[in-house]
């Protein structure tokens, strides 16, 4: 097995840790190995202790190489966050070589000419998205190699994060005794992955409903305009459930995933389970009705907010409605509660892939499809090291700041 045929994403959630592992094949991806281990030391969507993270992606990392049998060495890590912030950039260059050919020497020109941006000390550009490429006045033009011109430019999306956010993400991946390949914004990739070509030229919300945070990203004109995080979540949910039937987190969490109901209207009165409240030896019967009286207020008030927080951003009409992702999405109800505060068309995105059909796996099987796309191109012609290898590196093998600066460059790198 080569190493251009691999890819494999890391998904670091407040819930799970998941490393799925993509094989390519003549341009088309199949899933072969998926690995998922629960999150410690993840608090709403942030990295709060780095040595339980390490463990969480050193058990979802194992789980997947012993589903396919390979060990992985680089991965493509998805990055999100409040601290995430886009500013658009443009860049212009003439073109260099004496024919006027345009070639990936011209392109990643002209990409580090739209990265020189005024930053504040805290932040760092994590990538760089060209909108279109303008060759000599043309514009709308996807993909200028090989055209002639004499003056090109783009319209480019610059990503940013805080340094204190990137460089802990990237800390914990390399303790893992892993290589980062590229940092990915998820919700970049979901979309990728989720909205088709109209849906992102009309406008549309796409929602990642996770267990510590929420993540909207709007996209309109065939490009990503506005993002935001929410720290509300499936957590809120488990929370709300605790409280209400006196018991345990991880218990709630679990009558949350079997029995769970967004609206009370389609619970069913005859189907009932026992809790072990705290306080008390005596177990105490409940029915779904009852946990759906819980659960449906607490839905309500997060698709509420959302539906706020895309009017704050500007965007309260869009023709494309909402598409949702995440793993709190699968909980039975939740489409009808969410067509309703949203008063919008509403689907809930599931990639298309044996093994991970669910809307959890949306934003990891859009890193691989996205890395596939847009990276693994540039990482082929320019000689990358192998993504899956024999042995393991370990943490004291690492060679940092070579990952560091391929994480640096990574975007301007494929085009």
């Amino acid at each position: 097995m080569s190493s251009n045929d691999i890819i494999v994403s890391l998904d670091i959630g407040t819930s799970k840790v998941r490393a799925i592992i993509g094989e390519v094949v003549n341009g088309a991806i199949n899933i072969i190995g998926v690995g998922s281990a629960d999150s410690q030391g993840i608090r709403k969507g942030a990295i709060v202790d780095i040595d339980q993270t390490v463990q969480s992606i050193r058990s979802a990392v194992d789980h997947a190489e012993r589903m396919v049998g390979i060990q992985i060495a680089e991965v493509y890590v998805g990055i999100s966050g409040n601290h995430i912030a886009l500013q658009s950039s443009h860049g212009v260059v003439a073109v260099s070589n004496e024919d006027r050919e345009i070639g990936d020497e011209d392109i990643e020109r002209v990409i580090q000419a739209a990265k020189v941006i005024p930053l504040a000390p805290e932040r760092e550009i994590i990538g760089v998205v060209p909108n279109q490429y303008v060759v000599d006045g043309t514009d709308q033009i996807y993909d200028p190699r090989s055209m002639i011109g004499v003056r090109l430019e783009v319209e480019a999306t610059i990503v940013t994060g805080t340094k204190t956010a990137v460089h802990n993400l990237l800390r914990v991946v390399e303790k893992s005794g892993l290589k980062v390949s590229g940092l990915i914004l998820m919700s970049l990739a979901a979309g990728h992955l989720a909205l088709s070509k109209d849906e992102k030229a009309i406008g549309t919300v796409l929602v990642d409903i996770g267990a510590g945070a929420t993540t909207i990203a709007i996209f309109d004109e065939n490009r990503m305009v506005a993002t935001s995080t929410l720290p509300i979540g499936g957590e809120y949910i488990t929370n709300d459930i605790a409280y209400g039937l006196r018991t345990q987190a991880d218990i709630a969490e679990k009558i949350k995933l079997k029995f769970g109901c967004a609206i009370v209207d389609h619970a069913a009165p005859d189907q009932v389970f026992k809790v072990n409240r705290i306080g008390s030896n005596v177990d105490k019967e409940f029915s779904q009705v009852d946990l759906a009286n819980i659960i449906e207020p607490r839905v309500q008030e997060i698709f509420h907010l959302i539906r706020m927080e895309v009017q704050r951003l500007g965007y309260s009409e869009l023709p494309g409605g909402y598409v949702l992702s995440g793993g709190t999405v699968s909980i039975p109800g939740i489409l009808p509660v969410a067509q309703h505060e949203l008063a919008s068309s509403v689907r809930i995105a599931v990639p298309d892939y044996i093994g991970v059909r669910d809307p959890s796996f949306t934003s990891g099987v859009g890193i691989i499809q996205y890395a596939s796309k847009y990276v693994r191109g540039a990482k082929q012609s320019s000689g990358a090291k192998r993504t899956v290898a024999n042995k393991k590196a370990s943490p004291g093998q690492e060679q940092k700041p070579s990952a560091m600066e391929r994480f640096k460059n990574w975007l301007s790198e494929f085009i």
